[in-house]
């Protein structure tokens, strides 16, 4: 989910534009190493640092699902849930982070920030790094919720992390990136962008991948950030982009998915759909996979860019798809959450929640977990 929201006011001290760190008494965090989407887990937004959308190795349910469990938080759920250890990481526009017991949805931990959590959590060696609207980053212990370390920005972060060999790169709406040393939070590099950047960042290769609102596609060296290439448009850009081989693919606000060649930079295929492309592409098997706000989920041949199919969903779709186990999963607007078959596009099951669906599923072991804006966690699987 990726949506422009007032901004709550900032309460942790931290000052606008600061590169500083604010440091808690605790342990320093892990250093974070590279994680993909594995056998049942779903560690970050994308499923891992280069947001394919796609866990090869996972479970998910096909047959008709119910809610194994549901848990309720102050306010609405745009975050999208990571699932690492049996443990469910979450944020909510309530300012809280949420960490839940992957079996029964009994809540082990909550962390209070001072803004709304429209940020994903990625959970890397026992640390789970997280934004906020009140401007900051946190390093947060994934077992007890204790805070290590808080980062400040220039303004909110709805951006979620990328974390990778003991760096988390995560956008902030002042218009940065922002490269972190997640052993004590301080500052690697920043790069200043056109735009602001809700664009959650790939990396592949030793490159950063993003987007921003003014426009800009960026291709960024991990050691120093240093430009390996920009492409300039004139379109918004909210979706982030996912990086599966040697492709970068993100959507658009005029209705477009594009491709970028990820190590020249060159510009490939694109296709227009009806409407705004919050939603975030899935690259899997040979075919990419996204939402439309003209209520439709497209599946396109990921070399040439032809529709393979499109499933009518009626409403809007800013939620990104998952790919398990040849099944696409996806929420709706009208608060439906979709399980589509990822050959034919044949709809497999629906669910209803009880308000929008911002939030992408993340899906592990037999279970699709997401949010809706009805402030509610929702487990759901077969039986």
């Amino acid at each position: 989910m990726r949506r422009r929201t007032a901004l709550a006011a900032a309460g942790i001290g931290l000052t606008t534009g600061c590169l500083s760190p604010f440091r808690d008494s605790g342990e320093d965090a892990d250093a974070a190493s590279a994680s993909g989407a594995g056998d049942e887990s779903w560690p970050m937004f994308g499923g891992g640092v280069a947001n394919a959308g796609h866990a090869p190795a996972g479970t998910g349910p096909a047959g008709d699902v119910t809610a194994r469990w549901t848990f309720e938080t102050g306010a609405e759920v745009g975050s999208s849930p990571a699932v690492v250890d049996g443990t469910v990481y979450v944020g909510s526009t309530d300012g809280n982070v949420y960490a839940l017991d992957s079996a029964d949805g009994e809540r082990l931990w909550t962390f209070g920030t001072d803004g709304e959590v429209f940020s994903s959590p990625a959970v890397v060696d026992g640390t789970v790094y997280v934004g906020s609207d009140d401007n900051a980053v946190y390093a947060i212990d994934a077992v007890s919720g204790e805070r290590q370390w808080a980062f400040g920005t220039g303004d909110a972060v709805q951006s979620s992390p990328a974390v990778v060999d003991g760096t988390a790169y995560v956008g902030s709406t002042d218009g940065a990136l922002y490269a972190i040393d997640v052993t004590d939070g301080t500052p690697r590099w920043s790069f200043e962008t056109n735009g602001e950047v809700f664009s959650s960042p790939a990396v592949v290769d030793a490159t950063v991948y993003l987007g921003s609102t003014g426009g800009g596609l960026y291709a960024l060296d991990t050691a120093d950030g240093t430009s390996r290439w920009t492409v300039g448009t004139l379109t918004r850009r909210i979706s982030s982009p996912a990086v599966v081989d040697g492709t970068f693919y993100i959507g658009d606000n005029a209705g477009r998915l594009s491709t970028v060649g990820a190590a020249s930079g060159d510009k490939g295929w694109r296709y227009r759909t009806g409407g705004a492309v919050f939603s975030s592409p899935a690259a899997a098997n040979g075919t990419v996979y996204v939402g439309s706000d003209d209520g439709s989920l497209y599946a396109f041949d990921a070399s040439a860019g032809a529709e393979r199919w499109s499933f009518d969903v009626a409403d809007p779709v800013f939620s990104s798809p998952a790919v398990v186990d040849s099944t696409v999963y996806v929420g709706s607007l009208a608060g439906s959450v979709y399980a589509v078959d990822a050959d034919g596009g044949d709809e497999r099951w629906t669910y209803e929640t009880g308000g929008a669906v911002f939030s992408s599923p993340a899906v592990a072991g037999g279970t699709v977990y997401v949010g809706s804006t009805d402030g509610t966690v929702y487990a759901l699987a077969e039986g």
